[in-house]
């Protein structure tokens, strides 16, 4: 019997994952919109939820260096909002500046590409990649810091796909990807900031201003432009409900 439930089971499961769930109503939307903003314009709740936009931002650096045929030897994340990826290889070429290059955007990306999703009704499969993509990363933790943030993160979303009903999962999704669109655009403003005062030397835009010879302002440019356009096209896709 049990087995003949799991094989009843399956079907759902992959009907649930790849099935369209209906748009939420636009109060939704906006609430989870004037949501996100409430957690990432106040300096002292910045501080907090910053920690996510971290995930998203070591998580990139991780990712694209094994995309990129690098080995991936560790990710630590801090209770000051910093973290550090550390992969081995070549240290320049193509591999390297794309792995530099993955930080600062990766956050603004992944909203885009939520985004595409809810704008597509892909509410479910949005929050099983992102509970997906979130235990994958923690394999690569090396702090307990940074495995407690990234269990706490994937346990949010695995609880809401599997227990709460629509609405909820739809409200969820929305805030989420809203917190990923705005949250990307903040970061590279306050590295701005510490470099003008002189600080941040060993940033990602410096780093990569060293293996391309290419000035760090801009690099800095970049990361301005991928989260502003990312934010742009990304609220258009979430307010077209």
């Amino acid at each position: 019997m049990d087995s003949l439930a799991a094989a009843l089971a399956l079907p759902d499961l992959w009907d649930r994952l790849t099935g369209t769930q209906p748009d939420p109503d636009l109060w939704v939307v906006l609430a989870t919109l004037v949501a996100a903003l409430a957690v990432v314009v106040p300096h002292t709740l910045w501080r907090i939820s910053r920690n996510a936009i971290t995930i998203a931002h070591e998580g990139g650096h991780g990712l694209i260096a094994l995309l990129t045929g690098r080995q991936l030897t560790g990710i630590r994340l801090h209770s000051d909002t910093s973290g550090l990826t550390v992969s081995r290889g070549k240290p320049y070429g193509v591999g390297m500046i794309l792995t530099a290059a993955a930080g600062y955007t990766a956050p603004s990306l992944l909203g885009l590409g939520g985004a595409a999703l809810l704008a597509a009704g892909r509410i479910t499969l949005l929050l099983w990649a992102a509970t997906a993509l979130l235990v994958a990363m923690l394999v690569m933790i090396r702090n307990a810091y940074g495995v407690l943030t990234v269990v706490l993160a994937g346990g949010a979303f695995l609880l809401v796909s599997w227990l709460a009903g629509p609405q909820v999962q739809a409200a969820f999704a929305y805030a989420v990807v809203w917190f990923l669109l705005f949250g990307g655009v903040r970061p590279p403003f306050e590295l701005q900031a510490k470099r003008s005062r002189g600080g941040a030397g060993d940033s990602d835009a410096d780093q990569l201003s060293r293996l391309t010879h290419v000035p760090a302002g801009l690099w800095l440019f970049l990361f301005h432009a991928v989260s502003l356009c990312s934010l742009i096209g990304g609220g258009r896709w979430l307010l077209e409900v």
